[in-house]
């Protein structure tokens, strides 16, 4: 960790273009994209540079909405996106954590080397993205898309 970024590396056991399509795909990222029990209901995904990504997520009773685009598309490789801009580059009036996270998948023997990163505007909102429990949690949401990827294979 730096004093703006967060990371979190796992080796996946499901094939890269699985965990891609997971990313990809709105039907795809509903099951495992937040912590059981919490839920993600909406899902709006347009892949491309400048494209929208949209999820709605259910905590204890309570809807997120979490609005921003993708900066960057590399098929089966990284694909990066950020909740400081709407889509087609549009600034955000006030972004939730207001961070760009980064993903970057690699082939590996035993499925994907899978590499998450969150970089945050300042140090006190690292922070606070890690006192929310961005290990733990990013953690979790790993291990369900593992197990979900896997599934489709």
């Amino acid at each position: 960790m730096t004093e703006t970024t967060l990371t979190l590396h796992r080796i996946l056991k499901a094939p890269r273009h699985l965990v891609w399509r997971c990313w990809t795909e709105p039907e795809l990222l509903k099951p495992w994209f937040v912590p059981k029990p919490h839920s993600v209901s909406e899902v709006v995904m347009d892949v491309r540079p400048g494209g929208r990504f949209f999820t709605l997520m259910n905590v204890d009773g309570n809807e997120y909405p979490n609005d921003g685009s993708y900066l960057t598309v590399q098929p089966e490789e990284r694909l990066v996106f950020t909740d400081l801009m709407l889509s087609d580059w549009a600034p955000v009036a006030e972004p939730g954590l207001g961070f760009t996270a980064e993903l970057i998948l690699k082939d590996h023997p035993d499925g994907t080397d899978y590499t998450a990163i969150a970089r945050h505007r300042t140090p006190d909102d690292t922070r606070k993205h890690e006192a929310m429990g961005f290990s733990e949690g990013w953690g979790m949401v790993a291990t369900q898309l593992e197990a979900f990827a896997r599934t489709l294979a």
